[in-house]
């Protein structure tokens, strides 16, 4: 008894001294877990907290462009993805295949055999779900709604984020677009500015029991999403959409190869309106044809717009005498021969006016070579801005290119010739004109609005970038382009607007051969374009418009399309601007020149004898033998060749042609025999409703349709007529 007695002692102490060694190997790996809370190298704590707590994404909003009145142009919106659940073991899930297809296909533009199909191969393939193709994806709210009136099985939804563009083309270069899903910004302002318009997701963090219910004291921790930026641009939407209207009409109507227009602000430099054809809609960018902002990042020579900015140089310099007369037609530079465009014929002996006036290129050739001199034409040229970026806040701005190599270049540059310059570079330069000799640069971003804090993070203001000209010389510059636009040799006679003192150059410039040297030719191979503002006295409003190789009829001008597109946005966007000149302002406006007098009471012999050396048209009416009326009124400026209304006390007076009349003669002529005239159309008089000839008397009334003039239309053989290597030839206006 006593061994056995022993041996069970024994077993006891060595199984209690096991158990005391497991019990201090629990509680040593007990105090280590309490200790350093690490099991295998995962932290404890972090593990309970990852497994009952919830971490949801707050996600931010893409910042929102506006227009210059707050309204979104381009905006983040919810969109919905549309899939469809086919696991019979879901709560819900597609039951009968053949009506949801049926129902569901016109809904997302996918052929009811095809969804069919694939609902059918899902199903058979024990797929959970299925997605429903692009056009169950970036659906409106309006579109998702209507889906779930259909109340179809297993039809589901996905909330997701889309960029939209409520204006479709407006601005559509100028704005950019990103991808639907904002993962890409593609073009335009969407990706130059896309580091402030991209938003930061945060997030929220909380403690929750084994439902998913949040605890009573969830320990919350909350990182804020932060929105992004909003821009503010100048673009006037009034403008804006007029102008995308008219550029839409003359696509349709002519089919260029590209159309370019820009409305700015002189005094400010702020642009109003910007456009360009082809565009696109960016809500369907897969469709873009043209990436190209050409009022920014195409350059290419100007033609006779660039005159404005060689006269003004030549004045500055005090080298320009408007009276000087020169013999227009051809003009021998080096081993070129430049000559003018009604088929380098000229117009005999002219003063440098009417030149201008004219758009010759002799004129311009000799102002710069033989009174201005390269050197300082250049320098004009870089003051006015050409020669370097205007800065402005769009992506991908090009420079011009300048040729200096030698006297024809001189030549060519001053009248806009082998020199490439861009539309914004144009529109820069031309606020120095309307600006009183001030340029300013151009700028389309308003402000940038941080709407976390609700503060200006950015503020563009008006800046002066250069004063090329003075005062004066402005002044000097403007009546000549009004001259373009109302004598009666000028060729901006369908940029003429009834009520308003519209100024401007026209210029119709060659286009390179791309496959050889020289230029292309044929009817309407050429870029027409027109750089003017209005009104005269204050320029309010600065318009250029371009429209490359438009295709226009034999009887067509090539002023047709650039004028339907200028005069409607100038004239749309004065009278936005509440600037609407009276009929009295219309008939009583001035030029410079020759300047008339009192000739009411005198005898009509005697005004015929002293008007009889002056370079303009006397109308006489009436077979009386004093002076009755007249217009212009005395003290007035009359522009060479412009005509001089004289009534005398006749009784009656013979009705005459108006044919080829402009809308300002008209109205001096009815002002002066007092009628009540009626206008149809713009240009100049092509029908009359009162026969020359007929006995007219005060207080009737005359209807007259307006056309723009055929002799302005370049004649057929002078565009077919091709540059030999010893000719340089500006096809001009």
């Amino acid at each position: 008894m006593e061994i056995k007695r022993s041996v069970t002692n024994k077993r006891a102490v060595l199984l209690l001294g096991v158990v005391l060694v497991l019990f201090c190997i629990l509680l040593g790996r007990v105090v280590y877990i309490q200790t350093t809370k690490e099991i295998d190298g995962q932290n404890l704590q972090t593990l309970g907290e990852e497994r009952w707590t919830t971490t949801k994404n707050l996600e931010g909003v893409r910042g929102t462009i506006y227009d210059r009145a707050g309204s979104a142009i381009a905006q983040e919106l919810n969109s919905y993805t549309v899939y469809a659940v086919l696991d019979e073991n879901y709560q819900s899930y597609v039951r009968d295949v053949e009506k949801t297809a049926n129902l569901l296909g016109p809904h997302i533009n996918m052929d009811e055999h095809a969804l069919t199909n694939a609902l059918t191969n899902g199903k058979t393939s024990g797929k959970f779900q299925i997605e429903l193709g692009a056009g169950a994806k970036n659906m409106t709210h309006e579109q998702m709604s209507a889906i779930l009136d259909l109340e179809l099985d297993g039809i589901y939804f996905r909330d997701e984020p889309r960029r939209y563009y409520p204006k479709q083309t407006y601005a559509s270069h100028v704005i950019g677009y990103t991808e639907r899903d904002m993962g890409e910004a593609r073009m335009g302002l969407e990706r130059s500015l896309n580091d402030l318009l991209k938003a930061e997701d945060g997030s929220i963090s909380y403690q929750r029991d084994r439902k998913g219910i949040p605890l009573v004291n969830p320990n919350q921790h909350i990182t804020a999403a932060k929105n992004g930026q909003d821009v503010y641009l100048t673009l006037d939407s009034n403008i804006q959409t007029a102008l995308e209207q008219v550029m839409t009409q003359v696509e349709e109507e002519y089919n260029p190869e590209k159309m370019i227009a820009i409305v700015a602000d002189p005094k400010t430099g702020e642009i109003l309106g910007m456009s360009n054809r082809p565009s696109f809609n960016p809500n369907k960018y897969e469709q873009i044809t043209n990436y190209l902002n050409y009022a920014i990042s195409d350059r290419f020579e100007p033609g006779s717009t660039m005159k404005m900015f060689t006269v003004a140089a030549a004045i500055e310099e005090g080298v320009y005498s408007g009276s000087e007369n020169y013999q227009s037609g051809t003009i021998q530079v080096a081993d070129h021969s430049i000559g003018d465009h009604n088929n380098r014929k000229g117009w005999g002996s002219i003063s440098y006016d009417e030149g201008f006036y004219r758009s010759s290129n002799v004129a311009m050739a000799k102002i710069a070579l033989e009174k201005l001199g390269g050197d300082k034409l250049y320098d004009y040229l870089h003051k006015f801005g050409f020669g370097q970026k205007t800065g402005i806040d769009l992506p991908n701005e090009a420079d011009s290119l300048i040729a200096k190599y030698g006297q024809t270049e001189v030549a060519t540059t001053a009248y806009g010739q082998g020199t490439a310059v861009t539309p914004i570079q144009q529109i820069q330069a031309a606020t120095a004109i309307a600006n009183e000799g001030k340029m300013m640069k151009p700028y389309i971003i308003d402000r940038i609005v941080d709407p976390n804090s609700n503060t200006v993070v950015l503020k563009n203001e008006a800046e002066v970038v250069g004063e090329p000209i003075s005062k004066e010389t402005a002044a000097q510059v403007k009546d000549l382009l009004e001259g373009v636009v109302t004598s009666s040799a000028g060729t901006g006679h369908p940029y003429y607007l009834e009520g308003f003192n519209v100024i401007g150059k026209t210029g119709t410039a060659q286009i390179s051969n791309p496959n050889g040297s020289g230029y292309i030719t044929g009817h309407g191979e050429n870029i027409f374009s027109f750089l003017g503002m209005a009104p005269k006295e204050d320029p309010r409003v600065i318009v250029y418009v371009a429209v490359d190789r438009p295709k226009i009829g034999l009887d067509e001008v090539g002023s047709a399309p650039t004028s339907m597109i200028f005069n409607t946005i100038m004239k749309h966007s004065l009278q936005y601007l509440n600037i609407t000149p009276t009929v009295e302002e219309i008939v009583e406006e001035t030029e410079a020149g020759f300047e008339t007098e009192n000739y009411i009471g005198r005898s009509t012999a005697e005004v015929k004898e002293s008007l009889q050396s002056e370079e303009i048209d006397l109308v006489m009416l009436g077979s009386g033998s004093k002076v009755d009326s007249q217009q212009p009124l005395s003290g007035k400026g009359m522009l060479p060749r412009e005509r001089l209304f004289i009534r005398t006390e006749s009784e009656t007076v013979k009705m005459p042609d108006l044919t080829g009349w402009s809308n300002r003669d008209v109205r001096r002529f009815a002002e002066v025999m007092e009628l009540t005239p009626t206008f149809f159309g713009n240009g100049y008089v092509q029908k009359q409703s009162v026969e020359p000839g007929s006995t007219i008397r005060k207080g009737e009334y005359i209807v007259v349709e307006l056309e723009p003039n055929s002799r302005e239309r370049i004649s057929e053989d002078e565009l077919s007529e091709p540059l030999t290597e010893t000719q340089t030839e500006q096809i001009g206006e």
